[in-house]
């Protein structure tokens, strides 16, 4: 399987980051839940491989947020960071427990996941000229029109008229027994590699844990200045800044949630409306609790904490 460009270049710290990447982007097109499914995996064994590599590893049962807390109480994901590793867990667990994501979702992550597979990079090596690139985006999402959908069901049905039942049959016990001899190799092949990268994580921690302390020294500083050069475009940003208003409380969304599309203050309701006019322009997001504005928040390129807006928001409600 060709890997995608986008997540080759963890090739040097662990390929089963590479494939996690790849298999993601190959499921944007058809399946954008099963995407998020994968892109969780990845950041599930990348802030594993963040412990193991400073002697933290517990071992491969430990719950996802009970190891970004820890990573996080050693300072090990500067904010950004840390933000980033929760939207994919979280979209991740909507898509396995909820069947829940869209196409929408499922690209956000994958640039998540590949802002933080290159926070990695720069934090675990001393590739001082590393140039990841731009982003690849993966293939469009197929789009059946309504007509489109109507003539293929008309063509099967067509087709099926000139098959005989006992044809029918067996070319769909066929293909039955082909999907299921191909889905449990696949299995099979997806459990050997998780194997193997779970022995290679445990064989770093076993190099790492007697310099624990040294290494978390000396990975704090390279991991706030590698989080400095995370770069995320403006749609990206205000997506994140969405996640943070609405935990705190606020109805937020920069797409759909603004000005311009007629929404307004309403009584009874934290409202964050996008691109506010006001006496200097345009304010990315005004926090209004009921008719009374409270705060206003501007986005940036590389997105800010915006807990300061949000704190003073609540304290003058």
């Amino acid at each position: 399987m060709p890997v995608s460009p986008n997540f080759a270049f963890l090739n040097s710290h662990d390929s089963q980051l590479v494939r996690l990447g790849t298999m993601a982007e190959r499921y944007f097109k058809e399946d954008p839940v099963t995407c998020l499914m994968k892109l969780r995996q990845f950041g599930e064994l990348l802030a594993q491989l963040v412990a193991a590599k400073v002697g933290l590893y517990a071992d491969a049962e430990e719950p996802q947020i009970r190891l970004l807390n820890r990573l996080s109480y050693n300072n090990l994901l500067p904010g950004e960071v840390e933000r980033l590793f929760h939207e994919l867990r979280m979209a991740g667990n909507n898509a396995t427990h909820q069947r829940r994501g869209d196409h929408r979702i499922a690209l956000s992550s994958l640039k998540y996941a590949r802002q933080l597979g290159i926070w990695f990079h720069r934090t675990f090596t001393a590739d001082k000229n590393f140039n990841p690139g731009a982003f690849i985006p993966p293939p469009e999402p197929s789009q059946e029109t309504e007509v489109l959908k109507q003539e293929l069901e008309r063509l099967r049905l067509l087709a099926q008229e000139n098959r005989s039942f006992a044809e029918l049959a067996q070319a769909k016990a066929s293909q039955e027994e082909e999907l299921r001899q191909i889905t449990e190799q696949l299995l099979r092949e997806a459990e050997a590699q998780a194997q193997e990268a779970f022995q290679r994580l445990e064989q770093l921690q076993t190099q790492t844990v007697s310099q624990s302390n040294q290494l978390i020294k000396q990975t704090v500083a390279k991991a706030q200045q590698a989080e400095t050069q995370i770069d995320l475009d403006e749609t990206e940003t205000r997506r994140l800044i969405d996640a943070q208003l609405r935990a705190a409380g606020w109805s937020a969304d920069s797409e759909n949630l603004t000005y311009n599309k007629g929404t307004r203050p309403e009584k009874g309701r934290n409202l964050a409306i996008g691109e506010y006019p006001t006496q200097n322009g345009r304010a990315d997001y005004a926090l209004f609790v009921g008719l009374q504005i409270v705060a206003l928040v501007e986005a940036k390129r590389q997105c800010k904490d915006v807990s300061a807006a949000i704190d003073q928001a609540q304290t003058l409600q």
